[in-house]
């Protein structure tokens, strides 16, 4: 954000949240919420990304189960969820803040539809001053439709929120140059310019009995999310100020740094992306502004549409010769937009009974071709 404000991602580990026991470390909580408060004061803009909802199952149910069968984490996770948002809940009331719950599956986020939606969800949470607080939905994921862990599912929502920055808060100070459980010697890596076979040598496999990432899967979304253009910090839960100094920039864990801008890899995206399911063609007016002012596709400037589509797909962009201008993700279906061409955006509303916004495709969402940009 060029005023200097940041939208921030914070992952807490169930190693975080629990300190190693099977309930949830309240007190610890509350100073992790104490620092969300003072950046949001600051006018930055917080994300959570938080696990621990079996563990707050299984703290509330008093019940001794195996873990390794799924059907017990899922059942853990039914009632442990809104016993852990409640938690949060009370206790970001105590800063007089609101939360908002996001439960996200794999599913959710490689349908363009769906992944529209979440996206629109948490940036309304965010217009309006509440805290998104995002968990995968784990009482009903199945094998396919998961994300398997919480670090990889913090990097799509850093992606979904086009954030700053994404601190993966754990048990350990960030990445070691060997395990430093068993090395004494393991030094801290300070800075990681770029994430290659070496690198992920160094990280194991998943290091408590409740979580389900480690130190490889928090490489793997640090990977993610840097190609995406968000910087991302590792870092120890337990240190003391660490989201405060994390996000204000200060030498805290291990610090990968962005590989792309979130422009340039959206458009990396868009022009290698799925094949179109329609074509619109544009009339002159809507050519030049796109062309040359970087402006987004209104209704006003569309003049026909062509094929059949849902909302959020990929589409191509003609001029009324034929000739392919751009192709960028619309935010209407065909059918919305056979009543909405060549009106204007105030109009979207009553003629459809509803809206997704003043435009039809916004600049960030459509490449352009013969190296415009």
């Amino acid at each position: 954000m060029s005023d200097g404000k940041k939208t921030i991602v914070v992952k807490l580990g169930t190693s975080v949240l629990t300190g190693g026991s099977f309930t949830l470390d309240k007190a610890h909580m509350v100073e992790l919420v104490r620092q969300c408060a003072q950046l949001k004061k600051k006018g930055h803009k917080i994300i959570l990304v938080s696990s621990g909802a079996v563990a707050a199952g299984k703290e509330h149910l008093h019940l001794s189960c195996d873990l390794s069968n799924v059907n017990n984490k899922q059942m853990l996770a039914a009632v442990g969820q809104s016993h852990l948002i409640h938690t949060w809940q009370t206790l970001f009331n105590l800063y007089g803040m609101h939360v908002g719950q996001m439960l996200l599956t794999r599913a959710d986020l490689d349908d363009r539809e769906r992944y529209l939606n979440a996206r629109d969800t948490l940036k309304a949470l965010i217009k309006h001053d509440i805290v998104p607080i995002i968990n995968e939905n784990d009482a009903v994921a199945t094998q396919e439709i998961k994300v398997g862990d919480n670090d990889n599912l913090s990097a799509l929502a850093a992606i979904l929120a086009k954030a700053d920055k994404l601190l993966l808060l754990t048990d350990q100070p960030g990445l070691f140059t060997a395990d430093p459980r068993a090395n004494p010697d393991a030094k801290l890596i300070n800075l990681v310019d770029k994430i290659d076979a070496n690198l992920k040598a160094l990280a194991g496999g998943s290091g408590t009995h409740l979580g389900t990432g480690g130190m490889a899967t928090k490489l793997q979304a640090a990977d993610i999310a840097c190609r995406a253009g968000v910087e991302v910090i590792i870092a120890a839960g337990h240190k003391n100020n660490v989201i405060v100094d994390a996000a204000l920039g200060k030498d805290v864990g291990t610090r990968f740094v962005a590989t792309a801008s979130v422009t340039e890899s959206r458009k990396q995206w868009l022009m290698a992306g799925p094949p179109a399911s329609g074509e619109l063609i544009l009339d002159d007016g809507a050519v030049r502004a796109m062309k040359h002012s970087g402006s987004s596709l209104l209704a006003k400037g569309l003049s026909d549409v062509l094929g059949e589509f849902e909302r959020g797909a990929m589409v191509k962009l003609c001029d009324q010769n034929g000739a392919q201008i751009a192709r960028g993700i619309c935010r209407y279906s065909s059918s919305d937009l056979a009543q909405i061409k060549g009106q204007h955006s105030e109009q979207i509303n009553q003629l459809l009974g509803y809206d997704y916004g003043a435009v039809v495709i916004h600049r960030d969402d459509l490449v352009l071709f013969g190296g415009l940009t």
